[in-house]
């Protein structure tokens, strides 16, 4: 085979310019494309004392080069795969951050707008919405008419509705059920 660096350096000259022609028509980037050439070059000068090639030189090197530009693309192919991914990973997270500030900023402005309410009505709210407790539960608890407890609650409702509407489209969607009346 090769075994002379001359010979190589005629190999080389010989058909430099055409792989790297053939290698672009995969890559469509003559840089890569002389990178997969050069690589090829390389791997056949370092392995010039075991290599069996069964064909013409000139075949074995168009097909090296085929390969080679078959593995940039599968590279590339995969890079673009992770970055893709990549920058889903990177929008869910400045999405839920986002999401996280919002609702942060709707909860502190619910408990400040809660801290407002008269304070039997604020127990009454509080019983109903984050306790759990139906109306019967909390009139009995309170020694009040279930009457007196929907009453109090309605206004608490009303209370937080008013204050709370430029949020109210988001604290629909993000506190389901909050603002529903029994």
């Amino acid at each position: 085979m090769i075994r002379e660096l001359s010979e190589f350096e005629n190999l080389f000259r010989l058909h430099y310019s055409k792989l790297c022609s053939y290698a672009n028509l995969f890559l469509n980037d003559p840089d890569a494309s002389e990178d997969v050439v050069q690589e090829v070059f390389i791997k056949l000068w370092k392995n010039r004392e075991e290599l069996v090639i069964t064909t013409t030189i000139k075949s074995y090197l168009f097909r090296a080069v085929r390969n080679g530009c078959m593995n940039v693309i599968d590279h590339i192919s995969i890079r673009e795969a992770h970055k893709i991914i990549n920058e889903e990973d990177i929008k869910d997270s400045e999405s839920n951050f986002i999401d996280e500030t919002i609702i942060s900023e709707l909860e502190q402005r619910i408990k400040e707008t809660i801290d407002q309410l008269p304070p039997e009505r604020r127990k009454i709210f509080i019983m109903s919405r984050y306790e759990g407790l139906k109306y019967r539960e909390i009139a009995d608890l309170l020694n009040l008419s279930v009457k007196t407890v929907e009453n109090q609650m309605y206004q608490a409702l009303k209370f937080l509705r008013e204050r709370l509407v430029d949020y109210l489209p988001l604290l629909i969607l993000i506190f389901k059920g909050l603002f529903r009346d029994e």
